[in-house]
């Protein structure tokens, strides 16, 4: 049987993979309004799985997903990207 290995000796992590960079830090300050709306969109979604949404609560889940495209629209705009490579 013939041994399938790695081309290169190093796969593995660097020293440099450990933590995050200053510019991945920055991104990620950057971003965080959005991951924000999508926490609490995903907070509003696991609410409604086991029960009917009432008003109250259609309404809260139109409010956490007009958040959501409003970050993405922002950060869009700032960026100077494409609305779909936000998402």
């Amino acid at each position: 049987m013939k041994h399938i290995g790695a081309v290169q000796t190093d796969v593995t992590t660097d020293d440099f993979d450990n933590e995050p960079a200053p510019w991945d830090l920055v991104d990620i300050e950057d971003e965080m309004p959005l991951i924000q709306a999508e926490i609490e969109l995903l907070d509003v979604q696991i609410s409604l799985l086991d029960r009917p949404a009432t008003e109250t609560d259609t309404r809260r889940l139109r409010r956490a997903h007009r958040k959501v495209l409003a970050a993405r629209l922002v950060l869009a705009n700032r960026d100077g990207v494409a609305f779909s490579d936000v998402a």
